[in-house]
């Protein structure tokens, strides 16, 4: 495996934002199940000392009544996509969490103070750190956005360390090639396919496999995201709005 610091030593960022703001529908699908169940919003604006992204997903009116979600991520990041601060706010049926992890790059390695929070538990606080860079679920997106795609060599495998909650995570990354997709409005589109593996240690597997389909043009817009359930899978697609 090799690591991901090799693709993206850069000086700079190919990309540079003032705002952007993308909308998703997310469907479950499940064999001839094919059912719209929620929205997403990603967004991205500049400040002062970098970038501030916002992910909100939501259900749809008729699955609040089976299992409503109402989810939040928080990234601050610098100029260069490396994360200074994440929140992920999680609100899911009676089930309430709010992690904040902050982020430190000293020399050749980052740490991070990571505080969780839980309804009626404790207050838990743990320490990460790792060599290199590390990211979070947000910031790896903008990250994998901005880097030369014509320096990954197909089904070869990248790795990088994603810091979540209490967790340090190998997110191992296959670059799969240009892909002709369909979305949901039934537009055709080039795009780059990239797979996420997930791990702690480098072996156990931590989280469901994650695979993305980006836009081949210099914006490397995320058309497509498809997650793996135990029974099913997730899509994501470019289009709607959030209170669709």
């Amino acid at each position: 495996v090799m690591a991901f610091s090799v693709v993206l030593a850069q000086e700079a960022p190919a990309r540079t934002y003032t705002t952007e703001t993308l909308n998703y529908q997310i469907v479950y699908h499940w064999g001839i199940i094919w059912k719209h169940a929620g929205n997403a919003q990603l967004s991205i604006r500049r400040t002062s000392s970098g970038y501030y992204s916002e992910l909100i997903g939501k259900t749809r009116s008729w699955a609040d009544k089976i299992y409503p979600v109402r989810d939040t991520l928080k990234c601050y990041m610098n100029t260069n996509f490396t994360p200074v601060r994440y929140e992920k706010i999680t609100h899911e049926k009676s089930y309430f969490a709010h992690d904040i992890v902050k982020f430190t790059k000293r020399g050749g390695n980052t740490t991070a103070q990571c505080t969780r929070y839980r309804r009626n538990k404790p207050t838990q606080r743990v320490n990460l750190s790792s060599p290199g860079n590390a990211y979070d679920m947000v910031s790896v997106f903008y990250m994998l956005r901005n880097i030369d795609f014509a320096g990954l060599v197909r089904n070869r495998s990248y790795s990088t360390v994603i810091f979540s909650g209490k967790t340090k995570e190998t997110v191992t990354i296959q670059y799969r090639g240009v892909q002709n997709i369909k979305l949901r409005n039934g537009s055709k589109h080039n795009a780059h396919h990239v797979t996420f593996h997930f791990t702690q240690d480098g072996r156990t597997k931590s989280s469901d496999d994650l695979s993305a389909w980006l836009s081949t043009d210099s914006a490397r817009i995320p058309l497509l995201l498809v997650g793996k359930l135990p029974v099913g899978e997730v899509k994501c697609y470019l289009g709607g709005s959030l209170n669709q």
